[in-house]
């Protein structure tokens, strides 16, 4: 494919509570085997794309530390390969990344030197499987300056944390609004771009020049009028996980048969760091119902409409319903765990009970299991 990719990693929100204390939201475990930004990088290298630059910035570690080989997912090459890049301080620039425009105009050389007429610009914590060459295709076809991949969001979702568009006949986009109080539209944009190299450098000198660093507010929306800016209607799985309720949607997601087809069986494939782990062990006592259980799990209890990832202990006479368990966890005995999130490596202690009520549970207590 005749484009490079930039994975756009490096934002917070606020609305992910404790759950992005410890990690970027990016590295989000997702789907039991997976993490958020396995999913653009998968999609990048299933549609031929040999460059793909990683903008990192928040709690940065634990993204570097998954990607700390790119042999996962097929850029362990030659010609092209995975570049990720963190905010650095040099004799011209002491800034952290300030926005999205920012973060590429800091790592413009890089955009200078390669030679790929396109630019793949798509964030790093969206859960869905998307051939770029379609919408290349597309781009090219409508001569468009920008083509933005847009979907409908899903019925009684919060629009609010979306940029919604609305399109003409032709696909031209008239409105684009970021992040609205009150939609008038239930498209949105997915966070996947399609640009010419030599525009997108051109729009990021200027947005510099202005003092303006979004991509969306300083580039999308302010030169809508003046630049062809496109949509491509993905109709496929897709979902953004910036929210605590999103992220737990979509591990819920996994549990239908039809997601788990889709993303698990059928091709192209969706690519990940492999461990090596033991599979699951179910102890007597255990009774596991539509489940995912990870490498690693030692299961004595009631699992139920749960997602479990990797190495998590559940103890004796215990019930996990409607919940997520990240990896790590342990689960003493005689515990009750409903809707709700536990955060990797927690301990939960013998004898108690964590019950969501009125909104999803994020449990971060950092108990020390090993003082009790």
């Amino acid at each position: 494919m005749k484009a490079l990719g930039i994975i756009l990693a490096g934002g917070n929100s606020s609305r992910m509570r404790k759950l992005s204390d410890k990690r970027a939201i990016s590295a989000m475990p997702v789907g039991c085997s997976y993490r958020s930004i396995d999913f653009t990088l998968s999609n990048m290298t299933n549609s031929r794309i040999q460059t793909v630059a990683v903008l990192s910035q928040y709690n940065a570690r634990s993204l570097n530390e998954h990607l700390n080989s790119s042999k996962w997912w097929n850029f362990g090459r030659k010609q092209g390969g995975l570049f990720l890049f963190t905010p650095t301080v040099t004799a011209d620039n002491s800034w952290w990344y300030r926005g999205t425009a920012d973060s590429m105009w800091q790592n413009i050389d890089f955009l200078k030197k390669r030679h790929e007429p396109y630019v793949v610009i798509a964030s790093g914590d969206i859960v869905c499987k998307m051939d770029f060459n379609p919408v290349l295709e597309y781009h090219i076809s409508k001569q468009a300056d920008i083509t933005v991949v847009c979907a409908r969001a899903p019925e009684g979702d919060d629009l609010s944390r979306f940029g919604t568009v609305k399109m003409d006949g032709e696909g031209v986009i008239t409105e684009f609004e970021e992040k609205p109080m009150m939609a008038h539209s239930n498209l949105v944009s997915t966070g996947v771009y399609i640009i010419r190299r030599r525009k997108l450098i051109e729009l990021l000198e200027q947005c510099n020049d202005e003092g303006r660093y979004n991509f969306v507010t300083d580039i999308l929306i302010r030169y809508k009028g003046m630049k062809k800016v496109y949509g491509y209607m993905l109709d496929t799985y897709w979902s953004n996980i910036s929210t605590v309720e999103a992220y737990y949607q979509t591990n819920m997601d996994f549990l239908k048969p039809e997601v788990r087809k889709f993303f698990f069986k059928d091709e192209p494939r969706i690519y990940s760091k492999a461990y090596d782990l033991p599979p699951a062990k179910y102890n007597v006592g255990s009774d596991v119902k539509n489940s995912l259980i990870g490498s690693g799990c030692i299961i004595n209890s009631t699992i139920e409409n749960s997602v479990l990832f990797k190495k998590v202990f559940v103890g004796n006479n215990s019930v996990i319903k409607n919940s997520i368990i990240l990896n790590g966890a342990y689960i003493g005995d005689n515990v009750r765990v409903e809707n709700c999130i536990v955060e990797s490596n927690e301990t939960l202690l013998a004898d108690t009970n964590y019950i969501g009520e009125n909104e999803i549970r994020v449990i971060s207590e950092r108990n020390n299991r090993f003082g009790v």
